[in-house]
């Protein structure tokens, strides 16, 4: 009867323990650094984030609308928000950009009056983002 050993030894086949080591150690390696690479990333990502969240607006008059809210950034960040109004067909009818200075505190409200071309039925804030 021919077993495993024989037909290796009869063709030549040898298992070498230093490659199939090196071939595990490659893929240690490689995963870790893969890991390392996301976490990085996702960590990266959250430390320059901005989040902006609207607490409420006041329609002033025809011409004007007034948007309060709230924006969450890295404390020292400067930040820049767009913030829009909006009519009843949602239509764009104000928009100001507004730069920020630095944060002191992680959380700031602000309080903003944007100009508008027609009457407005809402107003928001667009976008924010690290200057």
């Amino acid at each position: 009867m021919t077993t495993t050993a024989d037909l290796d030894d009869r063709y030549g086949r040898t298992r070498s323990p230093g490659k199939v080591r090196a071939w595990w150690i490659t893929v240690a390696i490689v995963s870790v650094s893969a890991i390392v690479w996301f976490a990085w990333g996702i960590f990266a990502d959250a430390n320059n984030s901005v989040r902006a969240d609207d607490t409420a607006f006041t329609i002033s008059d025809e011409h004007s609308v007034t948007v309060s809210f709230q924006v969450t950034a890295p404390v020292g960040a400067s930040i820049t928000c767009a913030i829009k109004a909006l009519d009843e067909d949602f239509g764009i009818v104000g928009w100001r950009v507004v730069v920020y200075p630095p944060f002191t505190s992680h959380a700031q409200a602000y309080t903003e009056t944007i100009p508008t071309v027609g009457e407005a039925t809402t107003g928001l804030v667009n976008s924010c983002w690290v200057t």
